[in-house]
């Protein structure tokens, strides 16, 4: 069995984009947790999974982006 726990939801300003993050709980697999982003853009849907080192590298880039253009956080 897999459980999805909704985790966030955000929209882009400029393209109007709906990212939605959920946290997929796999039984089966021994427990394994990975992270599913869901892009929507219109009526096309992007839809991906990554572990939690991936999740940590990848959120660590968008930081680094963020801060040089000026975001706090």
């Amino acid at each position: 069995m897999t459980r999805v726990t909704p985790l966030e939801k955000l929209r882009v300003p400029l393209g109007g984009q709906e990212i939605e993050l959920q946290q997929l709980d796999y039984d089966e697999a021994g427990g394994m947790s990975l992270l599913r982003t869901r892009i929507r853009e219109k009526s096309r849907f992007t839809v991906f999974e990554i572990d939690a080192h991936t999740a940590a590298a990848w959120g660590q880039a968008l930081l680094r982006w963020a801060r040089a253009q000026g975001a706090q956080g």
